[in-house]
This record gives C-alpha cells, structure tokens and sequence, in this order.
C-alpha cells in the first residue's frame, strides 16, 4: 500500500466533496462514494458477526471475506483499479456450497432472527443487497468490474446460509414466517 493515513482530520472534505485514491475530488454523495460507503458499511457489519462467538471455520471464512472487502473499497476508492476477479467470486461459491450442504431443504420462507449470531448474519445480509444495488447503480454511470457485483451477490447467499448454520450449530431452529 502507498499511502498511510497519519492524518485523519484533513479538512478537505469540508465543502461537501472527497477525495478518490487516484487523486480525484468527487461529490460525497455522487454513485462512487455511496457504493464504497455501503462496502464499508458491510464490512463493519461483518466485523460486529466477527465479535460473536463463532465456530472457528466461520469466522476465518469472514476474516478473508473482509479482507476482500477492503480491496473492494480499494477497487471503488481508485477508478480503473481492479482487486476482485473471478477467484474472489468462485472462494464464496465454493463456502456456499460446502455451509449449504449442512442444511436441510429449504421449505419456508425464514425470519431474521433465532441466535445473535444468526441475527447478525441476517443484517449483514441484507446491508449486502444494500450495498450490490449502491454498485449496480454506480455501473449505470461509471463501469464496474463485474466480479464486483457477483462478489456481493454471493455474499448476500452466504450470509443467509450462514444464518441458518449458526442456528443449527446452536440446535435453535429458524424462525420460519408465518409461525
């Protein structure tokens, strides 16, 4: 990395606009800087799961996935900056398939809810689709590497799985609509 913050109070952004990793000054509130905003929203999120007790594998599993969502920001912060490429999408596809095979069929719709640490993964699931929809609005104006979209696609799956494997983990069962 190039540049280290030793300064974080920079009075730059005093007049409504921010500064991009390539030098460029944006509107605060212009696609870009929401699209990354909701990235590091979800990160944070991720980071509040992390706090929870967790089976070890989960918890590894999200430590890459907020790693790879600092590059994401990184990609989002400098344009034309690639980080996430189809490996980052096929790692989250290979955690879907190998968490989702733990669980029975899916045959109700299902509460966020049960434990913490499945509520919890139900929140960063759904600031993940709040996040996909920031970039996919970001793409209509300025282009997206699309792994970027799938990425958080994904991510948004996985976090519902993850949901319902915290709960079986914990014997508590789903919080099925309707009930």
């Amino acid at each position: 990395m190039a540049t280290r913050l030793s300064v974080i109070t920079t009075r730059t952004g005093d007049k409504g606009t921010t500064g991009l990793g390539d030098g460029s000054r944006v509107d605060k509130d212009s696609p870009r800087i929401a699209a990354l905003g909701e990235v590091d929203e979800l990160n944070s999120n991720l980071g509040v799961l992390r706090a929870e007790p967790l089976p070890h594998a989960i918890d590894v599993l999200l430590g890459r996935v907020q790693n790879d969502l600092f590059d994401m920001g990184a990609e989002l912060c400098i344009p034309g900056h690639t980080a996430v490429n189809n490996d980052h999408v096929l790692y989250l596809d290979e955690a879907l398939a190998e968490h989702n095979a733990r669980l029975g069929r899916l045959e109700e719709f299902i509460l966020p809810g049960g434990t913490r640490p499945a509520a919890l993964a139900h929140v960063a699931r759904t600031v993940c689709r709040r996040a996909e929809r920031a970039v996919i609005s970001l793409n209509r104006s300025e282009p997206v590497n699309a792994p970027v979209i799938q990425y958080l696609n994904r991510l948004s799956d996985l976090c519902f799985v993850l949901a319902r494997v915290l709960n079986a983990d914990s014997n508590k069962p789903d919080v099925l609509w309707g009930r």
